[in-house]
């Protein structure tokens, strides 16, 4: 085999030309048919336009809201039981550990679950719950910067 005899594996069907002629069978029109906003030049269709008719987008209900800044990652307490004693959790070890996505998104610490070895705990934002569970472990908790609750 070379590259002079491989043969293309897809058969690639040559451009329509049309407005070439009436004998081509895309002449006059061009395949755009007769009249209507269609056929003119500089015909662009807006996204989700719907002929007039009210857009799906628009008659369907709007519930909920939608909060535009980032939420906190949030991890539990059992989630930190895998780390060994006197280790120092932060956003890093928790994104190693594949506890959160991006360690550059702010990690907030809730208290469901116990835990029982000494860790130092580095996080944005921490429960009451949590933080009173971590010091009674024997732990400390730092506040990295706040974050909303």
């Amino acid at each position: 085999m070379n590259l002079h005899t491989l043969k293309r594996a897809d058969k690639r069907r040559s451009r329509k030309r049309v407005g070439r002629g009436m004998s081509s069978g895309h002449g006059k029109t061009a395949g755009r048919g007769v009249k209507g906003q269609k056929s003119r030049s500089g015909y662009s269709r807006k996204i989700g336009f719907e002929g007039g008719q009210m857009p799906l987008i628009r008659r369907i209900p709007k519930r909920g809201f939608k909060h535009v800044t980032e939420r906190p990652a949030i991890v539990n307490l059992r989630e930190l039981q895998r780390f060994e004693e006197g280790t120092e959790v932060t956003p890093e070890l928790l994104r190693e550990a594949g506890l959160i996505r991006s360690s550059s998104r702010k990690v907030r610490i809730l208290g469901k679950g116990e835990i029982d070895r000494r860790l130092t705990v580095r996080a944005h934002g921490f429960s009451a719950k949590a933080q009173a569970r971590i010091e009674a472990a024997g732990g400390t908790c730092e506040v990295i910067g706040p974050v909303r609750k």
